[in-house]
């Protein structure tokens, strides 16, 4: 005897519910092993953030003697475009005689790098002398704020500019140890992290948000509604919404599976997460590390990742700009400057 038309309905949800689900998102992998290298420098490392102008020329990256660097081409190569005070006044600074670890107190650990498209001028999260700018011509830079609220910054960190207020968002990772302490933080589960706001128009500083572990770095989203945090410790992201119904509302994005560094908008709305270390890293035996070396994943706009980066063993990243369909590789250690055409 035939089935009813109901009971063939029945029958087929059943079985399409015992297949694989086809809507699960796939997570491409992109290998950055056959990237192009663009090296440093002699003498510096260490290009933590990297910057594009509004013209589209660079990448401006900030490295370990306190200067930001500009990228020219082939032709060109590196030429300084930004430095501080410090660093013209102390000899030490330009010696390279001295590791940048028992230096970059003095002269200066540049990290986030942003443009503001209108005024032309780049922003500057130098780890130890704070919050500085330079204009479109470069030069030395001058420094904005050193303190939020009477409490010194100690460790500027993450960095963005929202384009249409000129704003500026900004981490102070720790306001208990410097950057030359970083691991400090991670093994005193330290939670003294601030996110806050530079006002363009009045040239003051805001505490958005205080007591945070580890917050490291920033994103605008594309609309202007919210900043993305990466959060170094505890792997994860957060969003503070700066306008809308939960105006001032701070709450999760995404759990990583990495430290993370660096946040960028990508060209789709969402954003790459750079990651300094893979979490199986800091506690895992060597016979179970895994078999792919994660250093960065896209999250689409609602904080699902959608593509992850790999590497090399032994390769980290602090940053992921993309320019044109161009994933431009910064990295707080290494020598170079990668390129993922």
């Amino acid at each position: 005897m035939g089935l009813k038309p109901a009971t063939w309905l029945l029958l087929f949800v059943g079985l399409v519910s015992l297949l694989p689900s086809c809507t699960a998102a796939q997570i491409k992998t992109t290998d950055t092993r056959w990237g192009f290298h663009l090296p440093l420098p002699s003498g510096v490392t260490g290009a933590e953030s990297l910057a594009f102008d509004a013209k589209g020329q660079g990448p401006y990256a900030g490295v370990s003697d306190g200067r930001v660097l500009k990228w020219g081409g082939s032709a060109v190569g590196w030429t300084t475009f930004a430095y501080n005070a410090n660093y013209r006044k102390i000899p030490l600074c330009t010696a390279n005689v001295a590791p940048s670890e028992e230096t970059e107190s003095m002269c200066g650990r540049p990290l986030g790098l942003q443009f503001h498209a209108k005024t032309g001028d780049l922003y500057i999260a130098d780890a130890y002398l704070g919050l500085m700018r330079v204009g479109p011509d470069g030069g030395e830079a001058e420094v904005l704020a050193t303190a939020a609220d009477g409490v010194p910054f100690h460790f500027v960190n993450g960095l963005d500019v929202d384009q249409a207020t000129g704003d500026v968002y900004f981490t102070d990772s720790s306001t208990t140890y410097p950057r030359r302490f970083n691991t400090e933080i991670m093994m005193n589960a330290d939670a003294t992290g601030r996110l806050l706001k530079y006002d363009a128009r009045t040239k003051g500083v805001t505490v958005l948000k205080a007591g945070l572990p580890y917050p490291n770095g920033v994103a605008v989203s594309r609309d202007g509604a919210h900043v993305v945090v990466a959060h170094t410790v505890p792997c994860q992201a957060f969003r503070y919404w700066i306008s809308g119904a939960k105006a001032g509302q701070y709450e999760l994005l995404a759990d990583l599976p990495g430290y993370p560094d660096n946040v960028r908008r990508d060209g789709k709305g969402g954003y790459w997460v750079a990651l300094n270390q893979e979490k199986q890293r800091l506690d895992a035996a060597p016979a179970a590390a895994p078999a792919k070396h994660l250093v960065g994943v896209r999250l689409d706009a609602d904080g699902v990742e959608i593509e992850e980066l790999t590497a090399a063993k032994g390769v980290t990243l602090s940053d992921v700009a993309e320019r044109k369909g161009q994933l431009w590789l910064g990295s707080v250690e290494l020598e170079y400057v990668g390129l993922v055409a």
